[in-house]
């Protein structure tokens, strides 16, 4: 039996999860590569950041943060924008551009885990479907059963129960693969967050204490 006879065996249920499996495969490729492009040297973008600050070139500052990519960026520019203001107000307008970049990151990821979920299941009902079909041959045809009329409902049974956990592993492994690259990216965030308010604070510092 060819590839497709096997999803004409199938039937409606398989071409709904490999339908699943295609949308997650393409949102995993789509985040993957938006998370990749999001991903800077910190450390060297920083030091940039703050040459450009010393020489107390804000707009430009500002303007290196804008055309950079990702999260990042982003974070130091909020800061840099509210650097003449309280701490604390300093610390909310940079957590506010967080929380917002973290959401976009995590934008569409959930759909992967759903269909990591809902595959398995999806391959249940067309077992399920599957085993009522072979029941019906069984009452309609019994006592003389033929047996090729029975083997269509065990095959389309045991092709959409395989179905739903081939898309489903994969899902899963996508899914960990995006939460790792999202993780990364918080990570310099925080950093970033560090190093930018320590570093604000102490050229503020410095101003009050110049003549």
């Amino acid at each position: 039996m060819n590839a497709f006879n096997w999803f004409l065996e199938g039937g409606p249920v398989l071409w709904l999860i490999l339908a699943c499996g295609f949308a997650a495969a393409a949102v995993f490729l789509e985040r993957l590569l938006h998370l990749r492009r999001a991903a800077i040297d910190t450390r060297d973008f920083l030091h940039g950041v703050c040459n450009v600050l010393d020489r107390s070139n804000a707009d430009e500052a500002v303007q290196l943060c804008e055309e950079a990519p990702g999260p990042v960026p982003a974070l130091i520019r909020a800061a840099i924008l509210h650097r003449h203001e309280p701490r604390h107000a300093l610390a909310e307008a940079v957590g506010h551009v967080g929380r917002a970049e973290i959401a976009r990151m995590e934008r569409r990821v959930a759909v992967i885990a759903t269909i990591g979920q809902i595959t398995p299941l999806l391959g249940l009902l067309g077992t399920v479907f599957g085993i009522i079909e072979t029941v019906l041959v069984l009452h309609d045809q019994t006592p003389l059963v033929a047996a090729p009329s029975l083997t269509v409902g065990v095959l389309r049974a045991s092709i959409d129960a395989a179905a739903g956990l081939i898309v489903a592993v994969p899902c899963y492994l996508m899914h960990n693969i995006l939460l790792v690259q999202i993780d990364r990216l918080v990570l310099d965030m925080e950093a970033a967050d560090t190093e930018i308010t320590a570093y604000l604070a102490g050229r503020a510092g410095a101003d009050k204490g110049a003549p």
